[in-house]
């Protein structure tokens, strides 16, 4: 019996704002100090009055906006009551039945809504009895966007988060680091028999990894499965993740909205969108679909050159930047020095960016000097090497090295002539018909000429001597 699969996210991003959402208190994930960026009202002290962010309401209308979503005019900000020790006033100020964002899309997955929120803080487990909170992040200004119910497989819902993680960074608004919890995701997964009916819903939380969201679905797509296989019925719950076991594991039963009991924040004020200044006229940048069309159609490039150019900026910035200086025609040659030999110098030198020693406008006139062949392949790799060590402009350091390629047949005729003469058994062996003795031998002329001699020019005369 065939089963249909039905998945629906819940995706929460920490923006990158300076101060929290509700509070003049520091946002800096990287502060490992516990509980010194906090003050009374990230605490929950009773008699404080929270102050709504405008830089993180400005940000999520910015995504909003990147989706294609409706942004909201009136908006306002609910009590959503719960009790964990996490929350120190027993209640999080999120949003409701009024949303910042309602629709759009990404990747051909419709949104529901995108809202703020501020996040919880963080809770160690790792002492023995007892736990440890930090409350560093609690209050830091969190977005959760919202999916249909219009995924399908586990692959899908892994190239949807990447696709937000991407889009969110383009536009400035979350670093969305998984690995450090700035991005989360949460599945909602249901089987069916039928298509057009959806099975029982179970929320599997805080998947913090883009194989983890992957592995994470598999599992419980085939657990919900064996289930309704073997007759049992699937229980409406929330489950989480095992890493070590690769299973989930029921944590507790699914709540619904009532048992939150949502009310408007009364010490908040409502907000009208088209009011505030800071609101109006969002511009947005050139955003990852757009770079993919334009890198395809004014470059030509390679789907995994686009993808690697849109994923890291200053693999983008190099290219473009070099391109600046070179036809079109310049792309592929480019693009190929980028992939391989930037990327392998950055991996042999242990560096995590390409240094502010190579610039473009020097690596464009690297380019054009392979492309014009003034310069051998090898050399061009060689003056890369130096480029990325000291910087430099490339044609002083061919010239300074003597890697500029020779082309004067005068001159190369001299080296031809004594290849010939020290190789006699090898110009026996062409001339009875071994075609592989001529690369020999051309392998010997650019070897006497320290790769400066130009490959096609010493072919061309060593084939000539041979025929004599």
């Amino acid at each position: 019996m065939e089963y249909f699969p039905t998945i629906g996210l819940e995706v929460h991003a920490e923006l990158s704002t300076r101060t929290k959402m509700f509070c003049g208190s520091l946002n800096d994930p990287e502060e490992h100090t516990p509980n010194v960026n906090i003050c009374p009202v990230c605490l929950g002290y009773p008699g404080t009055l929270p102050i709504i962010n405008k830089e993180a309401v400005k940000k999520v209308l910015t995504v909003g906006k990147a989706l294609g979503g409706t942004l909201a005019d009136f908006s306002e900000f609910d009590r959503k009551n719960y009790f964990y020790p996490d929350i120190p006033k027993g209640y999080q100020i999120s949003q409701y039945k009024y949303p910042l964002v309602s629709g759009g899309n990404l990747a051909g997955v419709e949104i529901t809504r995108v809202h703020l929120e501020e996040d919880t803080a963080r809770s160690s487990h790792e002492k023995g009895d007892y736990s440890l909170v930090d409350f560093n992040r609690s209050g830091v200004a969190l977005m959760e966007l919202v999916t249909e119910p219009v995924i399908h497989s586990a692959e899908q819902a892994a190239n949807f988060a990447k696709e937000l993680q991407l889009l969110l960074r383009s536009l400035g608004a979350s670093k969305a680091n998984m690995e450090k919890g700035e991005m989360r995701v949460e599945a909602n997964i249901s089987v069916s028999k039928d298509k057009e009916i959806f099975g029982t819903k179970v929320e599997v939380k805080n998947l913090n990894s883009f194989r983890t969201v992957l592995r994470a679905i598999e599992y419980e797509t085939a657990r919900q499965i064996e289930v309704l296989e073997q007759g049992g019925s699937v229980v409406q719950e929330t489950r989480g993740w095992d890493e070590g076991r690769q299973k989930t594991f029921s944590q507790r039963s699914k709540e619904n909205a009532h048992d939150y009991r949502y009310f408007p924040d009364p010490d908040l004020p409502k907000l009208k969108i088209s009011e505030v200044p800071e609101f109006q006229n969002i511009t947005l940048p050139e955003l990852p679909s757009e770079k993919r069309v334009r890198y395809d159609k004014d470059f030509g490039l390679k789907e995994e050159d686009r993808e690697m150019y849109i994923t890291t900026p200053a693999f983008s910035k190099l290219f473009e930047g070099a391109m600046a200086h070179l036809p079109k025609t310049a792309a592929a040659l480019v693009s190929n020095y980028i992939t391989s030999d930037i990327v392998g110098l950055l991996h042999t030198n242990d560096l995590g960016e390409i240094p502010e020693s190579v610039e473009p406008k020097n690596f464009a006139k690297l380019m054009e000097m392979a492309s014009e062949q003034k310069i051998s392949s090898r050399a061009a790799k060689d003056i890369l090497a130096e480029m990325f060590a000291q910087g430099g402009d490339p044609e002083k350091i061919a010239q300074e090295k003597g890697l500029l390629q020779k082309s004067d047949e005068s001159e190369l005729l001299t080296t031809v002539k004594k290849i010939i003469e020290e190789n006699p058994q090898v110009v026996a062996d062409y001339k009875a018909g071994k075609d592989a003795a001529l690369q020999f031998l051309l392998g010997q002329g650019m070897k006497a000429t320290r790769g400066s001699a130009n490959p096609e020019v010493l072919k061309k005369l060593l084939a000539a001597e041979l025929a004599k």
